[in-house]
């Protein structure tokens, strides 16, 4: 399971809509608790594809998360990113690219620009396992 910290998923489908059409891309901070994983802050990247179909997260600023997660006794523990225009679903090229087994992924789907839909996931070995996504305090 996956929970998250209002503010944080707030400030992700905040960042979707801001980066609409291209898709955005972010970190997850936070930590494994009983076996959940619980994101307890978002960390906005850059898109270096600036792509509506693909993303990299800048490695400057990922290398910058981790320092600053480290500063605060936290870790990354997964990263997010928008499908402008499609569904919150891996999709073939995020199966083939996904490089931390351990991670959690977030996919904002805007599809429904007002009601966006936000699911949670591992992906790793050509596959990816959904996990529910709860919303915590």
């Amino acid at each position: 399971m996956i929970v998250i910290r209002q503010h944080a998923l707030d400030d992700i489908v905040d960042h979707a809509r801001a980066e609409a059409p291209s898709e955005c891309c972010g970190l997850l901070i936070g930590g494994v608790r009983t076996g959940d994983a619980v994101v307890e802050a978002s960390v906005r990247t850059r898109n270096i594809r600036e792509s509506a179909t693909r993303y990299q997260v800048d490695p400057a600023e990922h290398f910058a998360a981790i320092r600053q997660a480290r500063a605060e006794g936290r870790e990354i523990i997964g990263a997010y990113h928008s499908h402008p225009r499609s569904a919150a679903v891996p999709s073939p090229t995020d199966i083939a690219e996904a490089t931390y087994p351990d991670f959690v992924y977030l996919i904002v789907s805007l599809l429904d620009a007002e009601h966006p839909e936000v699911r949670g996931f591992r992906i790793g070995q050509g596959t990816f396992t959904a996990m529910p996504l709860v919303p915590g305090p």
